[in-house]
Parts: C-alpha cells; structure tokens; sequence
C-alpha cells in the first residue's frame, strides 16, 4: 500500500471521529451497571488525597494514559505534541498512534525523540500494529518504534474486527502470538498489548500473559467503534453493509476488565474503551485496573490547544479525587477497596 493511502486512511479516521454528525450508537460500556457506595462522613483531607503511582520505574501524579490517538496523518505533529506536553505538565503516561507510517516513510508526523524532550519524565509507550511483526522485519520494526521516541515500553495493537473490515486491511493472522512471543523475548523493553475497542477475552489474555508480556489494556467495547469508522469510510454500499453490522461488535469494557481480572489476578492492566469521566475511571480502578486510558474523549482538545488538553485531563483528574473523598478512600489502594456495587435492574 503507498504511503499515501496509508495517510489518507489516518485522516479519514480523524475526520470520522471528531465529526459529531457521525455519531454513532455505542455499546455502552457496561460502568453504568455498577456504583459506588456514598460516605457522608470521609474523615479525610480532599486536598491530600493520593492518586500517585508509578509505571515502569516513572513516577505519575494519576493513573492515567494518555492513549493512543493517532499516527500518519500531518495534523499529528501538533496533536502529539500538545499531549507529550500535556502529560508532562500534569504526570501523566502516555502512548503514541501507529508508527508504521513512520517506519515506512520519510514522514514521522512527530513521532520522533522531539517527543522525549517535551516529556522527559513521564512513562511514554512506542505503538505498533500486531500485523507488522510478521516476517523478517517484525523484531526490528519493534526495535527501531522503541528507538524513534525513546521509549519506554512498547505497545503491540490488536485489531483484527478494523483489519477485517479495512480496504486493504491485514487479513492473514495465522503467527500472530509467535510474533509476539519473539518481540517480548528479544526486545529489551516492555510489552504491553492492547486490543483497540473490541476488548480483551480472558482466552486472549491468558495466552499473552504467557507469552511473556509486561502488561494488558483491555481496551473493551463502549467507545470508538472501529468498524463504524471503517463502515464510514467503505468505498461502496456492499463493504458499508458488512462493516455497520459490526457497529456493537465486542466485550463491553467492565465486563471484559472483571473477566480478565479474574482470570489473571496479579497481571497489570490498563482499562479503557469508552472511559468519559473521572468517576468511570474510579470505577475501573475500583473494579481491577492499574491505569485507565482515554484517547477520543480527548481527542478534540488535543486538535485545539495545550491548554485544552491540560483543561480536560485536569477535569478528569479532578473527578477521580472526588470519587475518593466520597467513597472514604485516602489513596489509589484504599480506592481498590471501596464499596462499589452492582446495580439491580439496569437494562
């Protein structure tokens, strides 16, 4: 595929998600099942509550990712930039968007160690597509998007429903997981494997946890849906029609974090999928998340400014210290333990 398809693609993926014409009917994300029990009497500092923690040896002021948004378009340059920013002004972690793009071309779209030197501190995640490990430039591809922000861990995407569904998509998957297993092995650097909106079945994330990866994010149904931006972008009614099916496609985000938390109880796990407020955060926290991760609830900030960016990231974390004065909790363990319940009758 030219690169410039493949630019074309990032582009129209921007478009189709900022456009609040196209919005489409989400899956919801299963937190509106649960809430949280009210303390009317916290016995606690609102201002000294705790929400650091740390990740890859980084210190962070909340436990949040700054996910991935985007990658091979030009706009990216200021969009990646206002979040490399964002995240150091305010502690937070971050991954950047597909690098293939980068590693294909001459274009890097921002991609480059710039993004170091805006945030020295803070943890950032390379990103690359699970399909682009296969062959025998897999292990250098993942080696040289380590190398091109100098990061800190490497974040390997799961999308197959969005290849199935793409023009030009990666459709053999067959060595996928033994792609991986070599990466983790031969890196140097952690792993972290992530679906893109279809989450993570505890069959899945078995397997990758024994394949060596560092750390999950399970990445459920309830936010962008991949295929309704495909089915958005489908050259023809036929390809449209097979994509818009596809719309609710996927493991609700609650449901697939209780699931994979179950299964694997001491693996690191990041949620995101639809997370909209600081109190969905708490409840993924609450509910066996290490971090939670957002990208398109962020996305028109990250088009506007560093000061939107830093605005809407601040509201956030502002919510989640709420959601722990409220509940009693002192700090992100003391939050892990609060009274979240499960509501009866939600349709």
């Amino acid at each position: 595929m030219k690169d410039t398809e493949l630019t074309r693609r990032k582009n129209d993926h921007l478009d189709i998600v900022l456009d609040p014409a196209l919005a489409i009917k989400k899956t919801r994300t299963g937190f509106e099942h649960w809430r949280f029990e009210h303390c009317a009497l916290p016995e606690l500092d609102l201002d000294r509550i705790d929400l650091t923690t740390s990740l890859f040896d980084r210190a962070m002021q909340a436990p949040l990712l700054i996910s991935s948004m985007t990658g091979g378009a030009s706009r990216a340059n200021n969009i990646n930039r206002f979040l490399a920013e964002a995240a150091q002004t305010l502690g937070l972690a971050m991954g950047v968007g597909s690098q293939r793009v980068a590693l294909e071309s001459d274009a890097n779209w921002g991609l480059t160690r710039e993004l170091r030197k805006l945030a020295p501190d803070i943890p950032l995640l390379a990103n690359l597509g699970a399909a682009q490990l296969l062959g025998q430039h897999g292990s250098d591809y993942a080696k040289r998007a380590v190398e091109m922000v100098d990061a800190d861990a490497l974040i390997i995407h799961l999308n197959p429903l969005q290849e199935a569904l793409q023009t030009g998509g990666d459709r053999d998957w067959r060595g996928i997981l033994a792609a991986i297993e070599r990466v983790t092995a031969s890196l140097g650097t952690p792993v972290v494997v992530k679906e893109v909106g279809a989450g993570l079945s505890p069959t899945v994330a078995r397997q990758l946890y024994e394949s060596g990866v560092a750390m999950l994010d399970i990445a459920g149904a309830g936010g962008t849906s991949w295929a309704a931006v495909e089915g958005e972008r489908a050259s023809t009614p036929h390809k449209r029609a097979v994509a818009m099916a596809f719309a609710n496609w996927g493991i609700p985000t609650a449901q697939a974090l209780c699931q994979v938390r179950k299964a694997l109880p001491t693996m690191p796990l990041i949620a995101s999928g639809g997370i909209n407020d600081g109190i969905d955060a708490a409840k993924a926290l609450c509910l066996g998340a290490d971090l939670v991760g957002q990208a398109a609830a962020a996305l028109h900030s990250a088009t506007t400014s560093l000061e939107a960016v830093v605005e809407h990231f601040q509201i956030v974390i502002e919510q989640l210290r709420v959601v722990c004065f409220c509940t009693g909790s002192a700090d992100l363990t003391a939050l892990k333990h609060a009274a979240l319940l499960p509501l009866e009758n939600t349709p």
